[in-house]
This record gives C-alpha cells, sequence and structure tokens, in this order.
C-alpha cells in the first residue's frame, strides 16, 4: 500500500500561492481601475472636440438652442458657407508658411544639434538654456519691436516674414529635441566611421540620420503643429494677402455675435490636417517621442 505524504516544499508552494493571489487580485483591481480613469479622462478632453464636429453640422438656429440638442438633422450648409468665404487663400498661407518654416528648422536645427551632441562645450546646460529661452520669451513682449522693423522693411503681410518667424519660433525646441536623440547614438559607430576615413557629413547623411529618424520626424510634425496653430503673430503682421486660418477663424467673431456653427465647422476644417497627420504618423511619432528611452 502506498502511501502519500506531505513534504515540507509542497507547503511552501502552497503558502506562496495563498500569498501571492491576493496581490494578483490587487494589481489587477489597480489595472482596472487606472483602465477606468484613462478612459474618464479620455472622454473628458475628446469631448470639446466631439461637440465642435457635431455643432458644425448644426444650423445656427439648432446651435443657439439653450438647451444643447444632441439629436437633430444634420446638414453641410455650414461647410458650404465656410467655402464659400473664401477658405483657400488662408489654407495655401497656411501650409506656405508651415511647410517652408519646418523644412528651414531641419536644415538648421539638424547640423546644431548633431554640433552640440558631438563636440561638448564647457557648460553645455547653459547653452542649451540659452535655445529654450528663446523659446520661453512671451509673444506679447517682442511683438512691439517686431512689429516696427517689419514694418520700416515693408514686410507686413508677407507670408515670408511669417515663415522667418515660426523658424526662429520653432528652432530652440528643435534643436533641444533632436541633441537628445543624437546622444542616443552609440559612440562606437562614429568611431569606427572615423576610423574607416568616411567624412562626418558622410557619417551624419548614411549613419546617424537613418538611425534618429523617427526622433526627427517627431521634432518635424511638432514643429508643424505649432506653426499650422500659430495665431499671434499672424493677426497682427498679417491680413489678406499673407492670412493663416486661424486668422480666417476670428473672421467668424463679428459685432452681431458668434456664428457658432459655422465657426466650428470652420475650426474642423482647421484641425483636420493636423489630425490627419497625426494619426498616419502616429507610429513614428511614439518612436521618435520614445527614442532611447529603453536600451
Amino acid at each position: 500500500m502506498a502511501v502519500t505524504t506531505d513534504t515540507p516544499t509542497d507547503d511552501r508552494a502552497s503558502a506562496t500561492d495563498q500569498v501571492q493571489a491576493p496581490r494578483k487580485q490587487r494589481t489587477s483591481g489597480a489595472n482596472v481601475g487606472f483602465g477606468v480613469i484613462a478612459w474618464v479622462v479620455a472622454i473628458v478632453f475628446f469631448f470639446p472636440v466631439f461637440w465642435m464636429v457635431l455643432t458644425s453640422f448644426k444650423t445656427e438656429a439648432d446651435a443657439y438652442t439653450p438647451t444643447p440638442k444632441l439629436f437633430f438633422e444634420p446638414t453641410l450648409e455650414q461647410y458650404e458657407g465656410v467655402f464659400s468665404s473664401g477658405l483657400g487663400p488662408y489654407v495655401a498661407n497656411s501650409v506656405t508658411a508651415t511647410v517652408v518654416s519646418t523644412i528651414f528648422v531641419l536644415l538648421l536645427g539638424v547640423p546644431a544639434a548633431f554640433a552640440l551632441s558631438l563636440r561638448p562645450v564647457r557648460k553645455t546646460s547653459d547653452v542649451l538654456f540659452f535655445f529654450i529661452s528663446t523659446k520661453m520669451l512671451p509673444v506679447v513682449a517682442a511683438i512691439v519691436p517686431i512689429y516696427v522693423v517689419v514694418n520700416q522693411i515693408g514686410m507686413l503681410d508677407n507670408i515670408w516674414t511669417l515663415i522667418v518667424l515660426y523658424t526662429g519660433m520653432n528652432l530652440p525646441i528643435a534643436v533641444w529635441m533632436m541633441r537628445s536623440f543624437f546622444l542616443e547614438v552609440p559612440g562606437e559607430l562614429l568611431e569606427q566611421a572615423s576610423i574607416d576615413g568616411a567624412p562626418l557629413w558622410r557619417t551624419l547623411r548614411e549613419i546617424v540620420l537613418p538611425i534618429i529618424s523617427p526622433g526627427i520626424f517627431a521634432t518635424a510634425l511638432i514643429c508643424v503643429i505649432f506653426a499650422w496653430n500659430e495665431f499671434f503673430f499672424a493677426v497682427n503682421l498679417t491680413a489678406a494677402n499673407a492670412g493663416t486660418v486661424p486668422v480666417f477663424l476670428v473672421g467668424f467673431i463679428t459685432s452681431e455675435g458668434l456664428y457658432w456653427a459655422q465657426l466650428s465647422a470652420a475650426a474642423t476644417i482647421a484641425a483636420l490636417p493636423v489630425v490627419l497627420a497625426g494619426w498616419v504618423a502616429q507610429n513614428k511619432l511614439v518612436q521618435g517621442l520614445s527614442f532611447g528611452a529603453v536600451k
């Protein structure tokens, strides 16, 4: 007859399972709690965008009701009104200023960031602080001298004025971001390229840039968002010839009041390019923003 006895090992395993079971339950409960909180925060932040899009399909009468209407007969009347009111030139100006300024930022920022990462300078933190401090300058404090200079050289209501300003506005954050990406490139690759006799520009073009391309893409997308949404310089330095989409939106604020439905339609059109660009490039954007976070 076989006799079965409990060994000390079995007792310890059973005790361990009993201890770990409540921990797993607490961990599972915490994950559910964090998930619920994340969904609530996402809904709170997304609801204004949802309401803007919903309002854009209403008539002005439905948009002005004291009690918000969730059920109504949708119409494209507001979008037709926006396109018929001359949106095209403003979109063209925004695209030109955004694309050209972003290209200039990358052409100037990539060599600057690479140099700051490759050749250490004394008090690097002071150099980086200088770049970031220019980004922190309030635009209200700078608009008066900028307006005087632009007026004296005859560049008011000129798209190239916005291109220069957007380039200077986005260059500090671009250099700061891309320098951190360059620092993540293994130094052994640069040393090997130097031993093989590769010029510095070739090392940058054929070795470094392909490695950090997600970071550069993320930087470019952030610059695009900043330039596309910029309002203060555009509204103060441009008029009909060089006005951008944010300036176009101001036209719906009249002495008679706000045209909520038409303004919502125009704002939806203005936000759509950035949303689509972020959605299409979301993989590259996540890779770039998390570049170097995991070794």
